[in-house]
């Protein structure tokens, strides 16, 4: 492949083989004897960038691509490698120089006021572009699940059934269950699949106030993991007589946070004693992990607490990056103190100062500016020979 016409912009050769390790690992030694090395991770998508084959965002895409366990995720990354999302951050620049430009036209004649009509439209411009950056600000509150997944920690008090679910959503015997009350000393932690969806499931130590160092230390590992989910679900066993007066304290003491609270062996209770479906506002669901029963509707109630999180993904343009938020955060507070100056008539060449910053900003998203340590970072990321 011809320089210009490659992936990396450069001559390129590729060979073709069979796949057998050994036939690839001699061809390998073979090569590196003649002068080649094995390339560094990312080395390739670095070299394309370089070249400018593709901006910073497509960059990142090939490694999300490549990385994407998940339909969700992966749909994510293939729309920005296809360049919708490049293309969405490149016309908010492009309105920034429009802005820019207009702001620098009255720097020629500094002394003379800018006309109120004049002010108010250069403000209006700049609340147009605030509300786009804003927007796509907002779409990592969903782009940092599909990244790096939804965290759903069970809790509640020993044996109420934590790690029996831990195991039933795993379908697998992946958490040691036995009728003896704190067994799970330490969280244990599994990625599973809903509806497309990267969930991080973490089993953790039941709460209660007895309990040796070991077990107490379970517990304080089991609340901090509890006050960094996105979804609580509160596990309690509701063959117990005082369970209810037991659930109001716990559900008072955990953390602010969405809780779905789940009432474990309903097929040791009478249907006549199942009788409110809610707890102080929260949904109480029914389900039996001996049976199985309730757990297709606890799997869509989870499914739904993502959803509410997500945003529209039909259009592509979704911030998954945390350095990409970064950077539109910092775009959007050099606005604002751009629009500040604009409403206080205050010298042009300060809100064009601002309105600079902001555009290196977004630069700094597409590549358009960039260091040896931004690149570093991001590519080391990356697989090898990638």
């Amino acid at each position: 492949m011809p320089e210009g016409k490659s992936y990396t912009g450069k001559d390129q050769v590729e060979i073709y083989c069979h796949g057998g390790r050994q036939i690839v690992r001699l061809i390998q030694d073979e090569l590196i004897s003649d002068g080649a090395r094995v390339a560094e991770p990312g080395e390739f998508t670095r070299m394309a960038f370089l070249a400018g084959r593709i901006d910073l965002t497509k960059a990142e895409a090939v490694a999300d691509v490549i990385e994407a366990n998940t339909d969700t995720s992966y749909q994510a990354a293939r729309t920005h490698l296809l360049g919708t999302y490049q293309a969405h951050v490149n016309s908010i620049r492009e309105a920034l120089v429009d802005l820019i430009a207009e702001v620098e036209a009255s720097v020629d004649d500094p002394e003379e006021d800018i006309d109120p009509d004049e002010t108010t439209a250069l403000t209006d411009k700049t609340n147009v572009i605030m509300a786009d950056i804003k927007e796509l600000v907002d779409t990592y509150r969903g782009g940092r699940i599909i990244n790096e997944g939804f965290k759903v920690a069970i809790g509640g008090r020993p044996n109420a059934g934590k790690s029996s679910l831990f195991n039933l959503l795993l379908r697998q015997e992946r958490a040691l269950v036995t009728p003896t009350p704190g067994t799970t000393r330490d969280y244990l932690s599994e990625w599973i699949e809903l509806d497309g969806f990267k969930v991080n499931l973490i089993d953790t130590a039941g709460l209660r106030q007895t309990g040796g160092p070991v077990e107490k230390a379970g517990q304080k590992s089991a609340r901090q993991i509890l006050k960094e989910a996105n979804l609580i679900i509160w596990m309690v066993d509701i063959t117990r007589k005082t369970w209810q007066t037991q659930l109001k304290s716990d559900v008072e003491k955990l953390p602010d946070t969405s809780i779905l609270l789940l009432g474990n062996k309903i097929d040791l209770v009478a249907e006549t004693e199942l009788k409110s479906k809610s707890h102080g506002g929260l949904l109480l669901l029914r389900v039996s992990c001996k049976t199985g029963k309730g757990i297709a509707d606890l799997k869509k109630q989870i499914v739904s607490a993502i959803s509410d999180r997500m945003p529209d993904l039909t259009s592509g343009v979704v911030v998954t990056s945390a350095r990409h938020r970064q950077k539109l955060s910092v775009s959007l507070r050099c606005l604002k103190s751009a629009k500040t100056k604009i409403g206080r008539n205050e010298s042009p060449e300060l809100t064009a100062f601002d309105l600079r910053q902001a555009i290196t900003a977004i630069d700094e998203i597409t590549g358009k500016i960039y260091t040896e340590e931004i690149l570093g970072r991001i590519f080391s990321k990356f697989c090898i020979g990638k």
